[in-house]
């Protein structure tokens, strides 16, 4: 097929622009429109609705789009629409767990769809986070998705006073179907537990991050907690270390529990780090992993099944809850009604560092 030369030579100047072209010279949608020998409308309709335009004339329309460098106007767009086609997302951090596998995977959605993502960080700061969330609405995103349920007081007073539809990721609560995606963490440290208690322990201690503004964390502590009182059996004061998200962190921890007597024969770390940390401590102190303690983790980030003893752990299907958040907020933005499933199911991944208890 033979390239589309666009005459663009001669067209008036800014003060008398023809609408669908940009000033200085730029390429505009009635240039594209001129190369193809249609209407600026229908060339409109194959960029916003391309179910709605033949294939033969979609290919057309492309190949002038790509020919002339032509960019949508977005500002256009949105006056016209009422839409920016942005969506603003708030994670907690970016360097740990799922987090960065979500990321990718809504923002590989997002452009699927003909959404872009706005991303930001609020280092579990729900202060930093409300302040994002503004930024996002002056920016005119059309939706934000958050992590958790845990946030400012002020920002979702904020976000309904200003009708910006929002979703909650990572976390999944029956009562907000529709709002939710992710797992249900209080379920997932359930099973873990219930795992280790029938291999026959009863003395666990537990690592875990700060459940301050972090109400997934809580909800796993939660899980441990109600799943051993089943059981008549506790996490002893002295086995409970509260700590951040490192894996010196997590080396530190793990002396802490195991200086304790009775020392415990399981412990649960709250997340990657945390548990990547107490198999190196146990290892580089002589303890035999799992025939002295089980160890095991959340997340399954890459070195946990690499490390001299695999971690046991729960693994969170990172992409698929980006996956699903992107859509999710698609539709909310688009009034639509979700036709999948919004739980995403944690599974156990058994390795070698959990087995039975030692033998007293």
């Amino acid at each position: 097929m033979a390239k589309v030369k666009a005459e663009v030579g001669g067209m008036p100047g800014p003060a008398t622009k023809m609408p669908g072209s940009t000033p200085t010279g730029g390429v505009g949608l009635r240039d594209v429109a001129r190369a193809v020998g249609v209407s600026t409308a229908t060339v409109s309709r194959a960029i916003n609705r391309p179910e709605v335009v033949s294939p033969e004339l979609r290919e057309r329309i492309a190949l002038a789009v790509a020919e002339l460098g032509w960019i949508p106007d977005g500002r256009a767009r949105a006056f016209t629409t009422g839409r920016s086609q942005t969506i603003g997302a708030v994670f907690p951090t970016l360097g740990l767990g799922d987090f960065p596998r979500a990321a990718n995977a809504i923002q590989r959605q997002l452009l699927d769809v003909g959404y872009t993502l706005l991303l930001a960080c609020s280092e579990y700061d729900p202060d930093l986070e409300f302040q994002q969330v503004r930024k996002f609405a002056e920016r005119g995103v059309d939706g934000v998705i958050l992590v958790g349920l845990a946030h400012h007081p002020d920002l979702l007073p904020f976000l309904k006073q200003r009708n910006l539809p929002f979703i909650s990721s990572f976390i999944y609560e029956p009562a907000i179907h529709g709002s939710c995606v992710g797992p249900d963490n209080h379920k997932a440290l359930v099973t873990m537990t219930d795992y280790l208690a029938d291999l026959g322990h009863v003395r666990f201690a537990v690592i875990a991050q700060a459940t301050e503004n972090n109400d997934r964390a809580s909800a796993r502590l939660a899980g441990i907690r109600d799943a051993l009182a089943l059981r008549g059996l506790a996490v002893r004061p002295q086995h409970l270390a509260i700590g951040t998200w490192t894996i010196e962190e997590g080396r530190r921890l793990f002396a802490q529990v195991m200086a304790t007597d009775p020392r415990p024969t399981a412990i649960i770390c709250g997340n990657a780090p945390l548990a990547i940390g107490a198999v190196l401590e146990a290892l580089a102190t002589g303890r035999r992993v799992p025939e002295d303690v089980s160890i095991v983790g959340y997340d399954d980030i890459e070195i946990m099944s690499h490390l001299p003893v695999p971690v046991t752990t729960v693994r969170v299907p990172g992409e698929e809850i980006g996956y699903r958040a992107a859509r999710l907020i698609v539709d909310r933005v688009e009034q639509r009604e979700p036709d999948y499933p919004l739980e995403s199911e944690a599974e156990i991944v058994v390795r070698a560092s959990s087995g039975p208890p030692p033998k007293d």
